[in-house]
């Protein structure tokens, strides 16, 4: 169990490094009347008030630790949160605190859509606006263009996810059919100055498709989006109102997204104060602490989780075999977000499809253990932040009764590592910087 109890302190480290309110506190300071924000000063002299809108998983913590930089100067705003992931806030009554659904929007999400538009259009030149984004701010913060209704959004969400697409390409449609990502943020608030403290849930840290860009230029368009959905096969079941939307859009009919050198962006400042990649260097630091030759090979992991359970057992025997890439003790780290493309109707998420097609490829090898983790505690529809398995998980699993290769093939992770025990239940871990797996071999 050694090394089960060493990707637990690995674990641990990982989301200390990226805890969101010392993240935002990092990059947030006050000395008398002047708040240091980033690479920005603002003046709180001539300052009519503060609007915070923090929105997404690690909305929460991120308020708390503007408010406690901020002090007394008045606050006004929105926080918008995943249902479960507010509870027992200490937030001031200025900030309505919101708990909405996730990844698909819900009625929740659009009331708090609506409340954040309706206070950026009163924004003057004496207003500052911070905005704090984590994952899941696009799906918590719905705002459907006037003629798509919130219920095309969910369907065009379910579709994407389902197909597995990326998180790029879902943010790349769902920016055409709103009024408030790619960039729209930024022209709404104006004349106000605004800066935007960031922690990334996307692989590569894009600023244009974190929370779908809404302080950030958009390079995509409305061809984009069509072509990703004709991609993934879905025109035909695109709603009709989706359809019309977006060619109206190609046809110049509906006006674009701000692109690079909008005036939208000229009084903006995007910065970003955590990442997966803070989080796979602490995971690497602990497991070098612990005695591991630990390498962290790329944050920018992605593709089909089962395809990418193929690489880690090949990882494990070239260490094993020939100590390559590191000889054993080896710890070996990698961050990002794998995908899944949904052909059965079993129970899971991404990192339990993972954890279990590597168990299945590292079967006969109790000294490997993997750790897929996804980082805000919930991975896909379930109460799992991930699993940790190894070479014994699938004979465990065949011992009480299951048959990996069928509950694979179903997409049906969950009830199976559950049953021998390899589930990681977290909670709510209040950040959210993509998956984190990390590979130990003895």
């Amino acid at each position: 169990m050694m090394l089960h109890d060493h990707l637990g302190l690995i674990q641990a480290a990982a989301l200390r490094a990226v805890d969101p309110y010392p993240a935002v506190q990092r990059h947030l300071t006050r000395v008398e009347n002047t708040l240091h924000v980033a690479n920005a000063d603002w003046s709180l002299d001539d300052a009519t008030r503060i609007i915070v809108i923090a929105v997404g998983k690690a909305a929460v913590p991120m308020a708390q630790a503007a408010v406690d930089r901020i002090g007394d100067t008045p606050i006004t705003g929105i926080v918008a949160t995943k249902v479960g992931h507010a509870a027992h806030h200490t937030l001031p009554e200025t900030l309505r605190v919101v708990e909405a659904g996730h990844p698909v929007p819900d009625a929740a999400g659009l009331t708090a859509a609506q409340a954040v538009a309706s206070l950026l259009a009163t924004t003057t030149a004496r207003d500052r606006v911070l905005l704090l984004l984590s994952g899941g701010a696009s799906a918590l913060l719905p705002s459907p263009a006037e003629d798509i209704a919130l219920t095309d959004l969910q369907a065009v969400t379910e579709s994407l996810l389902r197909a597995g697409a990326t998180i790029g390409e879902l943010n790349a449609v769902r920016k055409h059919l709103s009024r408030l990502s790619g960039g729209q943020v930024a022209r709404l608030a104006q004349p106000a100055p605004v800066i935007a403290l960031i922690l990334s849930d996307v692989v590569g840290d894009p600023l244009d498709v974190i929370a779908s860009g809404p302080t950030a230029p958009d390079p995509t368009t409305y061809v984009t989006a069509q072509a990703i959905l004709t991609r993934y096969n879905l025109v035909e079941e695109m709603l009709p109102t989706v359809f019309a939307h977006l060619a109206a859009g190609v046809a110049g009919h509906i006006a674009e997204t701000p692109k690079p050198g909008d005036p939208a962006f000229a009084n903006v400042n995007n910065v970003i104060v955590g990442s997966n990649r803070l989080a796979a260097q602490a995971a690497v630091a602990e497991a070098r602490r612990l005695g591991y030759n630990a390498l962290l090979l790329t944050t920018f992991m992605e593709g089909e989780a089962r395809e990418v359970a193929k690489v880690t057992a090949a990882l494990a025997k070239g260490a094993r075999a020939h100590g390559d890439p590191v000889k054993p003790p080896a710890c070996l780290v990698w961050g990002g977000e794998t995908t899944v493309t949904v052909r059965g109707r079993g129970k899971g998420g991404r990192n339990q499809e993972l954890a279990l097609a590597a168990a299945l490829a590292l079967e006969g090898r109790p000294d490997v253990a993997l750790l897929a983790l996804a980082t805000d505690g919930t991975d896909g529809p379930t109460d799992a932040a991930g699993a940790i398995v190894d070479g014994r998980t699938a004979e465990l699993a065949r011992a009480a009764g299951w048959d990996p290769t069928a509950a694979l093939a179903d997409n049906n992770a969950h009830p199976l590592l559950d049953a021998v025990g390899a589930l990681l239940r977290t909670g709510p871990t209040g950040t959210n910087v993509n998956d984190i797996a990390v590979l130990l071999v003895g």
